[in-house]
C-alpha cells in the first residue's frame, strides 16, 4: 500500500513540476537540538532548500524541553534560536509522526534528496546486576522525564517516603536528579517542573543523597557548574571522603586548567560544613554496585533497602585512562530509593537503519550512513557532551550534507518531498501537528503556568496535546 501511494503520487508530481528548477528537498527526523541546529545550518548554506523536520511527539525541542533541569531556565534560551529557524518560510515542523510506524525510512528516502536522523537516545542503559528490578530502583532517564513532563513517564512509581537515595553515576544528569531531590521546595515552585512532581517532592522525606562513581575524583564526569550549585544549595551539606583524594593534591598543579579548577574546588570543600544544614549530599568515589537488596524482612520482589558496593582501585598511569578494578572488599549502603544514571542509548526506529545494537547508535562514518542518508547528535555519537557539543556535531553533519548537495545541485533528480508523505499520512489517519498547532499548545501551557506563578504548566498527555492542536 505504501509503495502504491508513493509511485502513484510521484507520477502525478513529475508532470506538474518543471524539470529545470529542482528544489533540494531535505528531511530531518527529530526536533531536538541536533535537528534544529542542523536545519539552521542547512537553510543558511542552501537558501532555496525545503527543510522538513519530523518529530514523533506533538511538541518540539526534545531534550531542551524534556531533559534540561527545570531550575536551569537559562539553558532553555536556545528555544528562541530554534523558533526563528522553525519560522523560516522554507522550514516545516511536522509533529506526532513516528518513524517506523507512521512513515518508513524508505518512504522518506524516496521522497527527499537527503534524510538526516537526529531522534536522539531515549532508552536507559542497565547495570545488569541482581536486584535491579526491585521496586524503587529507577533509571535517571525516567526520573528526569517524570519531573520534566515526558508523556510516558508521567505515571512513574517513585516513593520518596524514605530518607536516603543512592544515585549510581556521576555525570551531570545524576547531579541534576540529586539537586532536584534536595532543593528547597520554594525554589522549585517558580520553575516549569510538573505539578505532580512538585507535589511529591514537597512531601518528600529524602534527607540524604549519595552520588556513587566507580572511578576517582579526577574521572568524575560532572562539571564545575553543577558542583558549585550543590555546594551553594540552601540547607545542604556536601561531603567527600578524604581517603578518595589520597595523593591527588600532589597532581593538581599538572592538571589541565578545567580539571585543575574542579579538583581544587573538591579539595577545598572536604571539611566545609554549613551551620543549620538539614540535608546531606555525599560523593562516593571508587565504588561499583554489585547488587541491590530488598528491605529487611521483605521478599526479593519488594522495595530496595540497600546496595552492595565493591571498593575499587585504579590501574593505569594516565588519569584519563585509568581503569577501575574491583577488590574483594564490599560495603553496604542503606537506601530507600536507588537511581541508575549510567547513560542512555538509542533504538533502531526502523529496520532499514543500519544499527549497532551493542553501542546503541546508528552505524555511520563521519555522520554519513549511506549516500544521502545521515545521522547526527546522540543517535550517531552516543550520549556525550552538552548542548554546545550537540550544536558542533549538528553543524559538522549539516556541513557534510550541504557540500554534497551543492556539488550535485545541477544533477538533482525531481523529488516530491512532503507532498507525497502528507498524502500517505492522511491515508493512514495520522494527525499531523504543524508549527501553528504547536503555538496553540505553547500558548495554552504558558497561560496555565501563569495561574500558579510558573513559566508554563506542561501538558503531559499526548491526546490532550492533539486536542488543543486541532
Amino acid at each position: 500500500m505504501r509503495v502504491g501511494i508513493l509511485n502513484s503520487f510521484k507520477r502525478q508530481f513529475s508532470t506538474s513540476r518543471c524539470l529545470s528548477s529542482v528544489k533540494p528537498q531535505i528531511c530531518i527526523v527529530g526536533a531536538g537540538p541536533a535537528g534544529f541546529y542542523a536545519a539552521q545550518h542547512i537553510v543558511k548554506h542552501i537558501p532555496d532548500a525545503q527543510v522538513d523536520i519530523y518529530e514523533r511527539l506533538p511538541v518540539p525541542f526534545g531534550l531542551v524541553r524534556f531533559g534540561v533541569a527545570p531550575d536551569h531556565p537559562e539553558v532553555k534560551n536556545v528555544i528562541h534560536t530554534f523558533t526563528k529557524t522553525a519560522e523560516q518560510k522554507n522550514v516545516r515542523f511536522l509533529g506526532n509522526i513516528n518513524l517506523g510506524t507512521d512513515v518508513s525510512v524508505k518512504e522518506l528516502q524516496n521522497a527527499y534528496h537527503s534524510v538526516l536522523l537526529t531522534y536522539g537516545a531515549d532508552e536507559n542503559r542497565r547495570l545488569n546486576i541482581p536486584g535491579e528490578n526491585l521496586d524503587n530502583v529507577l533509571s535517571a532517564r525516567n526520573v528526569v522525564g517524570w519531573y520534566n513532563g515526558t508523556p510516558w513517564d508521567k505515571n512513574l512509581k517513585i516513593d520518596l517516603s524514605g530518607d536516603t537515595a543512592a544515585i549510581i553515576g556521576q555525570g551531570n544528569v545524576a547531579m541534576d536528579v540529586a539537586r532536584i531531590l534536595l532543593t528547597p521546595i520554594d525554589e522549585l515552585k517558580s520553575t516549569d517542573i510538573t505539578q505532580y512532581a512538585l507535589e511529591q517532592i514537597a512531601a518528600s522525606r529524602i534527607k540524604m543523597v549519595h552520588l556513587i562513581g566507580r572511578r576517582g575524583p579526577l574521572q568524575a564526569a560532572f562539571t564545575i557548574k553543577e558542583l558549585r550549585e550543590m555546594l551553594k544549595l540552601n540547607g545542604l551539606n556536601t561531603s567527600f571522603n578524604r581517603d578518595d583524594f589520597f595523593g591527588i593534591d600532589k597532581l593538581v598543579h599538572s592538571l589541565p586548567r578545567p580539571k585543575k579548577r574542579i579538583t581544587e574546588l573538591m579539595l577545598n570543600s572536604i571539611d566545609v560544613k554549613k551551620p543549620g544544614a538539614t540535608k546531606d549530599f555525599v560523593l562516593n568515589f571508587l565504588r561499583s554496585p554489585v547488587e541491590f537488596l530488598p528491605k529487611a524482612g521483605q521478599s526479593e520482589r519488594s522495595q530496595v533497602g540497600c546496595v552492595k558496593l565493591a571498593i575499587n582501585i585504579l590501574r593505569g598511569e594516565d588519569y584519563t585512562k585509568e581503569v577501575a578494578i574491583a577488590t574483594s572488599q564490599i560495603e553496604t549502603l542503606d537506601c530507600d530509593l536507588a537511581i541508575t544514571s549510567i547513560g542512555y542509548k538509542s533504538v533502531q526506529a526502523d529496520n532499514e537503519i543500519p544499527f549497532d545494537q551493542k553501542k546503541g547508535v546508528v552505524i555511520n562514518s563521519n555522520y554519513k550512513v549511506v549516500d544521502n542518508f545521515y545521522a547526527s547528535g546522540w543517535l550517531a555519537t552516543g550520549p556525550t557532551g552538552v548542548i554546545l557539543t550537540t550544536m558542533s556535531n549538528a553543524f559538522a553533519t549539516a556541513d557534510v550534507m550541504t557540500k554534497e548537495i551543492n556539488s550535485a545541485i545541477d544533477k538533482l533528480p525531481l523529488k516530491p518531498g512532503f507532498e507525497v508523505i502528507e498524502h500517505a499520512l492522511k491515508a493512514r489517519n495520522v494527525q499531523m501537528v504543524t508549527w501553528k498547532d504547536w503555538e496553540k499548545i505553547d500558548e495554552y501551557e504558558q497561560q496555565e503556568g501563569k495561574k500558579v506563578g510558573k513559566p508554563r504548566e506542561k501538558i503531559v498527555d499526548i491526546q490532550e496535546m492533539l486536542k488543543i492542536a486541532a
